[in-house]
């Protein structure tokens, strides 16, 4: 009886270990893995379905390409160091005198919501 409550145990054991491995390699950033030495995809931006602008590092130049179904097209240039991202940013604790003194929404913003709320209700329920 013991024997096979040990076993039961080892073999769960194994199969979480295995779970977890995935779940860590399935969460890596694609940019991470998609970087091959001096070629890599520093930003992209879907435009709508079909199209989206992205920023490629090609040794030390930052390349604008705008994407399509059909075709890739050469945008412009820019500086590499404008689309890296610093190593350590600093955090700065906000002081309560840095706070605005009013939601920056306005006070009307919470009627606006109730009402838009509202007619999303009356177009959508039964009667």
């Amino acid at each position: 009886m013991l024997e096979l409550v040990l076993r039961i145990g080892f073999s769960l054991l194994v199969v979480l270990g295995l779970m977890w491995a995935v779940a860590r390699l399935v969460r890596r950033p694609l940019s991470a893995r998609r970087a091959h030495g001096a070629l890599a995809v520093l930003n992209r931006q879907q435009i709508n379905r079909n199209a989206e602008v992205a920023v490629v590092r090609v040794g030390d130049r930052a390349i604008i390409i705008g994407v399509t179904e059909a075709q890739v097209n050469f945008l412009g240039e820019a500086d590499v160091a404008d689309f890296e991202k610093p190593e350590h940013e600093e955090h700065v604790p906000l002081e309560p005198a840095d706070l605005p003194a009013v939601h920056p929404a306005g006070p009307g913003a919470n009627r606006l919501d109730r009402t838009l709320l509202e007619t999303i209700r009356d177009r959508t329920s039964r009667r």
